[in-house]
Formats: C-alpha cells, sequence, structure tokens
C-alpha cells in the first residue's frame, strides 16, 4: 500500500515538474520572440545643406503707380475702348466723349483768327499810316491775341473729349457705360501698374538693426507658392505710438500672380548657414525640452540627443549629435526606444536639401 502511495505521489511531483519545465520554455520562448520582433521604419541618410534664418511678419501689398482716370469736360460717352482687366499703354485711347459742340467752337474760333489776321496785315501794309491810329492797331492786335487763346483753348477740348490712359497698367475698375451723360471730372476708370507691386510691412523697433537694403525675402501667396521680393525702402522713423517703423518691399509681378490689397505672409532671410547637416524636421523628437534623432547602427536604433541651428520649411540644422552619412529614422520614430530593434522599409536620400 506504501509503494502504491509514493508511486502516486511521484507521479504526481514528476508531471508538476514537467508543467513547470514547459511552461518555463513557454515564457523563454515567448521573450525571445518578443526580443526578435523589429519595427519598421524609414530612414535618411544625413546630408550637408543650406538653410537659412527668417523673421515671419505680414504685408499688404500696394500698386507702385495707380490712377483714377477723369473727364475735364462733360458730354456724352460716345464709345468705350476697353473692359476691366485690359492692359493698356500710356496714351492708349480709354474712350470718346462726343465733342461736336467743342469742335463747331473749335471752328468759329479759327475763322475769327483768319479774320482778324487778315485785317491787321491789312492795316500793316498800308501806305499812309496817318491815317490809322496806333492805338486801333493795339487793340486789333490785342483781339488777335484773344481770339488765338479761344481757339487754342477749344482745341484742346476737342483734344480732351478722347480719354487716354496716363500710366501703363490695367483696368481694374471702369465707371461709366456707352451713353451715358458724364459731368466734368466725373471718374470713369481705375487703373493700376503690377507688374511690380509694394509690400508694405511694419516691423518691432527691435529688427532695424537686422534689416538692410536690398535684403532678401520671400512673399507667399499661398501656404507654399512665394515669390523672391527684396526691401526696398526702410524708413528711419520709429512709430511713437504703436513702436515700428515702415519697410517697403518691391515684389517682381510680371505673371499677374499677385494683386494689389492682398494681406500676405512675408519671410525676410536673415543669416545662411552653408554645408551644415540638414536633417527633415519631422524626425526629431521633441521629449522634455530636449530634442533627439534616432540613428540606425547595426540594426538598431539609437536615441541621441541634438542641437537644432536655424529652421526652414520642412528641414532643420543640426549643430551636434549627428555626422553627414550617419542613417536618421524619419518614419516610425515615435514607436521607438533606445536600441530597439528596427526593419528599415525604404531609405530616403536628403540630397534635395541641398
Amino acid at each position: 500500500m506504501k509503494s502504491t502511495s509514493t508511486f502516486v505521489i511521484n507521479s504526481i511531483a514528476a508531471a508538476a515538474f514537467a508543467g513547470l519545465m514547459l511552461s518555463g520554455c513557454g515564457e523563454e520562448q515567448q521573450t525571445k520572440k518578443e526580443e526578435q520582433f523589429a519595427i519598421p521604419v524609414e530612414i535618411s541618410t544625413v546630408a550637408e545643406g543650406q538653410v537659412s534664418s527668417y523673421y515671419s511678419t505680414t504685408a499688404t501689398l500696394e500698386a507702385p503707380e495707380e490712377a483714377n482716370v477723369a473727364t475735364r469736360i462733360a458730354g456724352v460717352i460716345e464709345h468705350i475702348y476697353v473692359e476691366e482687366g485690359d492692359r493698356v499703354t500710356k496714351g492708349q485711347v480709354l474712350a470718346r466723349i462726343d465733342a461736336r459742340q467743342q469742335r463747331y467752337e473749335l471752328a468759329h474760333n479759327e475763322a475769327e483768327v483768319r479774320i482778324l489776321s487778315q485785317e491787321l496785315e491789312r492795316y500793316r501794309k498800308m501806305k499812309n499810316p496817318e491815317f490809322i491810329s496806333a492805338d486801333s492797331v493795339s487793340k486789333l492786335e490785342y483781339s488777335l491775341q484773344s481770339a488765338i487763346a479761344q481757339r487754342d483753348l477749344a482745341a484742346l477740348q476737342v483734344t480732351e473729349s478722347e480719354i487716354r490712359s496716363p500710366i501703363d497698367g490695367v483696368i481694374a475698375s471702369r465707371f461709366v457705360k456707352e451713353g451715358n451723360m458724364a459731368k466734368e471730372f466725373d471718374k470713369l476708370f481705375y487703373l493700376v501698374q503690377q507688374d511690380e507691386l509694394y509690400g508694405i510691412m511694419h516691423l518691432p523697433e527691435q529688427q532695424l538693426a537686422s534689416l538692410k537694403l536690398g535684403q532678401e525675402a520671400q512673399v507667399y501667396r499661398n501656404k507654399t507658392d512665394h515669390i523672391a521680393a527684396t526691401v526696398l525702402r526702410i524708413s528711419p522713423v520709429i512709430d511713437s505710438t504703436s513702436g515700428t517703423f515702415k519697410v517697403t518691399l518691391s515684389v517682381p509681378n510680371q505673371q499677374n500672380l499677385m494683386k494689389a490689397g492682398m494681406f500676405t505672409r512675408v519671410q525676410l532671410k536673415y543669416d545662411t548657414h552653408n554645408d551644415v547637416p540638414v536633417v527633415p524636421y519631422n524626425a526629431v523628437i521633441n521629449q522634455d525640452d530636449t530634442q533627439a534623432l534616432y540613428v540606425i547602427q547595426d540594426g538598431k536604433a539609437q536615441r541621441r540627443e541634438v542641437k537644432l541651428g536655424y529652421r526652414q520649411d520642412d528641414k532643420v540644422e543640426v549643430i551636434s549629435g549627428i555626422k553627414p552619412g550617419e542613417q536618421v529614422v524619419v518614419r516610425g520614430q515615435h514607436n521607438l526606444k533606445d536600441q530597439s530593434l528596427v526593419e528599415v522599409l525604404s531609405p530616403l536620400s536628403l540630397t534635395a536639401a541641398k
């Protein structure tokens, strides 16, 4: 009976030991499996590039030349030759006013000038000057001069019946239609010259020391597209009310991509660092007031704290912590820990950052 009980006890113990052994092997295999699990990442090779420092602000675009075209004579608009959006040149006829009355007055004044000129010439050819008083000749000369002035004024009014553009530009607004009655000095058109625009900025006085004429700037017409501009004028006066000073940018606009009156974002270029390590900004991990990158070494991700410099768009300068030629994780880095095993999916190149 004892031997039977001993056999049962030994069997139970053997079974328990076997269970423990199997359990330990399972845990060891699970641990080994977890240790071998690789996190998928995308990497990029650190290259040397160029990064600039910018000051971001806003500006309002203005046309350097603009004109309100008005009529100097009253009359009915006989014909309009241009429409809004048309490009015109200086001196081009924009509209014509019915000037029949002015032409009649011109013809009348021309006839009067001819009569007085003939009368004065006849007096001067008379052989007996004693029959003509000097006073009569003086009055006739004065009348002729007055008639000539009236003739020239009538000719000017006929000329001004053709409304001409005072500048090269674009018709921004048209305020009349054919057949309308225009009064003297009524505004007919509004013109702007937009081949070049002025970007008007007001910057804090602390920025005055960092600006200079000809300094480069980028004027954005949307979130991504921008136009290269330069600093044209810097006001030497600080507005005591706002503590700002006025800066004017010269913005090329030959393709007419920008419009006068637009409110735009501007980046003023202050400085440029050449041949420095550059990485995509989204590769940087910001945590506890420190910046870090994951560098690939021997199939593992090594966490490196780095010091950053200038940032431009989606790239950033790395002052210390990495070297050109090293490979950094640019996607999947938020799933990593120091010395994590990684699986590289598709290496990228930073040569475009130059």
